[in-house]
């Protein structure tokens, strides 16, 4: 980097900001975690943040060798959290090794975080039908045309001449009911991250800040009418 770079880039350790958001205390807040998911959820979206359901997803190889990228919800409830990808990406290949997963949805604006922890699990291919075929025609062929999905390719024109022949070969019908003009690949296809810790970030002043853990309780903690099923901690800042 250039002197002239360096003197204009910001010190990212001056770079703070006042977090003036409301309390989140223990008996404010709902008994299992996916119901204050939902209401936090659905202000993100009213708030107008983009790409609300984007989330970080982190996971781990054989080793234990971190890694994390961003991906998109899909779809939330008592069952866990759903996300679709390449199944032989990188991703793909660390989940089938090592199937735990952690993500962290980052509300800046709304100065929320919320985490997420737990094993990974496949969805059906039934589901992975239902939600691939909801998805635009060119996200479909874009699928196939990342068949190889985090391999190295020579250049875009590669990717472009692939996606080019797949149009050609499965081309968009006149009548625009294209649903199943483009068939499920064997190599894409969801998961569901199934919590077993789900963590609520409140930005407060003076780094004061709220922190609320829902973690799953073992079995023998729980009621026999399936009560109690989730303990909820909080956390210092």
């Amino acid at each position: 980097m250039d002197r002239t770079a360096a003197h204009n880039t910001p010190d990212p350790a001056r770079l703070r900001r006042s977090y003036e958001g409301a309390g989140l205390t223990e008996d404010s807040v709902p008994a299992d975690p996916f119901t204050l998911f939902a209401a936090w959820f659905t202000e993100a979206a009213a708030a107008g943040l983009p790409e609300p359901n984007a989330m970080v997803l982190a996971t781990a190889s054989a080793d234990g060798t971190p890694d994390a990228r961003t991906v998109l919800l899909k779809g939330f409830g008592p069952d866990g959290f759903r996300f679709f990808t390449n199944l032989t990406s990188v991703k793909g290949a660390q989940l089938a090794a090592n199937p735990r997963a952690a993500l962290v949805f980052p509300w800046h604006d709304l100065h929320r975080q919320i985490r997420v922890s737990g094993p990974v699990t496949r969805l059906t291919r039934e589901e992975d039908a239902a939600y691939f075929r909801s998805r635009p025609y060119g996200s479909r062929l874009g699928a196939w045309a990342s068949e190889h999905q985090s391999g190295v390719i020579p250049d875009r024109r590669t990717l472009a001449e692939r996606y080019a022949a797949l149009a050609e070969r499965w081309p968009k019908p006149a009548d625009g009911d294209d649903f199943d003009a483009v068939p499920l690949p064997e190599f894409w296809g969801g998961y569901r991250v199934v919590p077993t810790a789900v963590e609520f970030w409140q930005g407060r002043p003076n780094r004061l800040h709220d922190r609320l853990r829902y973690r799953r309780a073992p079995s023998a903690e729980r009621e026999p009418d399936g009560s109690g099923e989730w303990v909820l901690e909080r956390l210092s800042p």
